[in-house]
């Protein structure tokens, strides 16, 4: 198969252009997943004139097949479950509960890496875009719907370049709109839909937030 995007750049780009409608618009703002989907949030909010900051969640991998999400977890103590994984796993609630607190110290730490000292930004009453570089089970994106739902937003958008049919018809029952540029049944895996999928760094992740701070900064006085 012909991969259909060069990176996640090429993708956040492309994703835009689908996202058209919302540029400019007074109070949105797009929340992009770290790591992976911080690049393409950051050509979304480029091209879209809207600020851009992150939305912190964390896979619960399957010990030993971390890849295989059977959860995952926001902060504020919030857990999202994939009972099917879990059964067909035959996952103990020990082994699941080490995990999310594994899980858990990685989530504080990027906090304090990705955020340092800059505020939270406001949810209420703003529509948000969020972002990933795919979707594979969902797992990881429902815990962030759940985490914002709670903030009370105008209204949620998801959006990724690549994900499985039958997930965006799902999560369409959850949010405003699902905007997705590929939908394969199966997925097999959202690296395959990309030439360059090189993991995104911490300090990739920082240099994005922060330009994309800039470019704001710039575009008010402007």
């Amino acid at each position: 198969m012909n991969s259909k995007f060069h990176d996640r750049a090429e993708a956040g780009k492309l994703l835009a252009a689908k996202l058209a409608n919302y540029a400019n618009r007074s109070g949105a703002l797009v929340l992009a997943l770290p790591r992976g989907g911080v690049p393409v949030g950051f050509e979304i909010a480029q091209t879209l004139n809207l600020p851009l900051d992150i939305c912190l969640v964390r896979k619960l991998g399957v010990p030993g097949q971390e890849e295989l999400a059977m959860g995952a977890i926001a902060p504020d103590g919030i857990m999202v479950l994939n009972n099917d994984v879990l059964r067909s796993m035959k996952i103990s609630r020990q082994a699941l509960l080490e995990v999310a607190s594994r899980e858990k110290q990685e989530l504080d730490r990027r906090m304090q890496a990705y955020r340092g000292d800059r505020p939270i930004p406001q949810i209420r009453d703003r529509l948000i875009i969020l972002v990933d570089d795919g979707i594979a089970t969902s797992s990881t994106l429902r815990a962030a719907i759940t985490a914002l739902q709670k903030q009370h937003p105008q209204g949620i958008v998801v959006a990724a370049p690549v994900a499985p049919a039958t997930v965006c018809e799902a999560l369409k029952n959850l949010v405003q709109d699902v905007v997705c540029l590929a939908t394969p049944e199966p997925l097999y895996s959202i690296g395959m839909w990309y030439k360059d999928f090189s993991q995104t760094t911490d300090e990739e992740v920082c240099q994005l937030l922060k330009q994309a701070a800039e470019n704001q900064a710039e575009c008010s006085l402007g």
